[in-house]
């Protein structure tokens, strides 16, 4: 792979992304796809997150996730595996956020 498909691979990845994503690292717990476990997050946004995880969670994968931010705030997401790098980790997209996710989302991500 030269520098210029790996400029435009990121440049289309980016395009896609509808939210803007916020450096934050914090333990996740998810369930789904016949795994159960925590993952460390990489950066997060009102659309999705990565995480990493040597679990395989196959693409299309629907998971349950608890985000605990601390004290007694943590949000409930479900959320599908969009792509996997198989014993690194899975970019999801959450689905359909509630009222109180979304506002513990946007609060914390405000304060990333």
């Amino acid at each position: 792979m030269s520098i210029n498909d790996f400029n435009r691979d990121n440049e289309d990845s980016a395009e896609k992304r509808a939210t803007e994503r916020a450096r934050l690292i914090l333990d996740v717990h998810f369930d789904g796809a016949d795994s159960t476990g925590v993952a460390n997050t990489r950066d997060m946004s009102l659309g999705g997150v990565y995480m990493n995880t040597r679990a395989i969670l196959p693409q299309g994968a629907i998971l349950q996730l608890r985000i605990p931010f601390g004290g007694a705030v943590e949000a409930m997401v479900s959320a599908e595996v969009m792509y996997s790098n198989p014993g690194v980790g899975v970019g999801l997209r959450f689905l359909a956020l509630d009222e109180h996710a979304r506002q513990v989302l946007e609060s914390e991500l405000a304060n990333a």
